[in-house]
């Protein structure tokens, strides 16, 4: 077959050659992808609408944060951007604690019992893109940026984007790592199902007038989680889960009135509040995509799921998602097979799917759980949490599970 498509418009043009795969998205999870199956050996491009803004140390810390675990640095690690990423601008954090605000109940986590340095590392969503960004073009990923997808067609031995500018863009396999309202998981016609939690996080970074000690906090109060993550510079990155009209009450309030509400709301674990950075929110919803795959299509990241943050596994299911994709790719490869034959994506897809939607509702039984108001079914959830803070084994398998070991 030819490398062009006989149907095209005359006005559109090509963009390069048959590519091995197209990533279109370039979040944390699409660059990482771009980049992870470049280094393995395979064609790339990299389609996005803007290339990420430049990071610098003498930038404000970035609102949105992520909580790295193990399984996400070793992949960092793979694609040499960890170092980078960890000398910029990362806290380390060995303990996580989690406490019930209706029944003190309250379970630790410690690196030592895992015989871990750390449990994982808070990072800036924007750092680690750059990072990311930074390192493609020594991979050799093709950027075509800006770009916007505006149909996708599956033919035989491989796939095309239509691009709004006329470009088209043919490869073997498309990555769908487009985000939550994914319009390339829409245009290949994949459904999704979940729920709106009718909840907004709302984040901000503050002074404390005690040390955040390389822990990351966690209380679950009957409106929604609130969470206090180490940051590099002394402060915490707090994400507080709470209903639309509450959230908007909070964002609404001066310092003064937000830093009082707050302390509240933290217990004052780590002492008065004290300066605060500007604050901003975003809708909470599940968002499970029916499929994980269509012809010559896969998806990852938000695209596939999108999880309540309250366990902050979100990027981490997503950075599992790339280093499956990878792996399943390179075994076709080696076995002679096309990489992107229906039984091969179907493997990633079964795999991946099934992992991703079992930690997606046991975060959503999570958030319902926390959410219980009645007083047996309190001093039932009370009960068996500090019954999961007696069973040592268990609580380092979820510990495990958590760090994607």
């Amino acid at each position: 077959m030819s490398d062009t498509w006989t149907n095209a418009a005359p006005s559109r043009r090509r963009n390069g050659g048959l590519l091995d795969v197209a990533v279109v998205g370039g979040g944390m999870v699409g660059a990482a992808a771009a980049l992870a199956l470049a280094r393995a050996g395979f064609s790339v491009a990299l389609v996005d609408a803007r290339e990420p803004a430049p990071w610098a140390a003498t930038d404000e810390v970035d609102l949105r944060v992520v909580g790295l675990a193990p399984s996400s640095i070793g992949l960092l690690d793979e694609l040499g951007v960890w170092t980078s990423i960890r000398s910029a601008r990362a806290s380390a954090y060995d303990r996580m604690v989690v406490w019930d605000a209706e029944n003190g109940a309250t379970i630790r986590f410690d690196a030592a019992d895992e015989a871990r340095d750390v449990l994982g590392y808070i990072v800036e969503n924007s750092l680690v893109q750059a990072s990311l960004w930074h390192a493609l073009d020594d991979a050799g990923v093709r950027r075509i940026v800006p770009a916007e997808v505006v149909a996708y067609a599956a033919r035989e031995d491989r796939v095309q984007l239509d691009l709004a500018d006329g470009q088209i863009v043919v490869a073997r396999l498309i990555v769908a790592a487009d985000g939550a309202e994914s319009p390339l998981r829409a245009m290949a016609g994949i459904g999704t199902h979940g729920r709106d939690y009718a909840q907004r996080a709302v984040v901000a970074h503050v002074e404390t007038a005690r040390p955040h000690e390389r822990t990351a906090w966690q209380r679950f109060l009957p409106s929604g989680p609130l969470a206090l993550l180490p940051l590099a510079d002394g402060r915490s990155s707090i994400v507080w889960s709470l209903p639309d009209a509450d959230a908007a009450h909070v964002l609404a309030l001066d310092d003064r009135g937000f830093r009082d509400a707050l302390g509240v709301a933290s217990d004052f674990r780590l002492g008065p509040i004290g300066p605060v950075s500007r604050r901003a929110a975003f809708p909470l919803r599940l968002k499970l995509a029916d499929r994980y795959e269509a012809e010559r299509l896969v998806l990852l990241g938000d695209a596939a799921h999108a999880v309540h943050p309250l366990a902050g596994q979100g990027v981490n299911l997503g950075m599992r998602d790339v280093a499956e994709l990878r792996q399943t790719l390179v075994d076709a490869r080696e076995a002679g097979r096309d990489i992107a034959a229906a039984h091969v994506l179907r493997r990633y897809a079964r795999r991946r799917r099934s992992a991703d939607g079992l930690d997606a509702w046991t975060f959503d039984a999570l958030e319902r759980i926390y959410g219980w108001k009645a007083a047996p079914l309190v001093a039932a959830r009370g009960a068996g949490v500090r019954l999961l803070e007696a069973l040592g084994p268990l609580k380092r398998k979820l510990a495990r599970h958590a760090a994607g070991l």
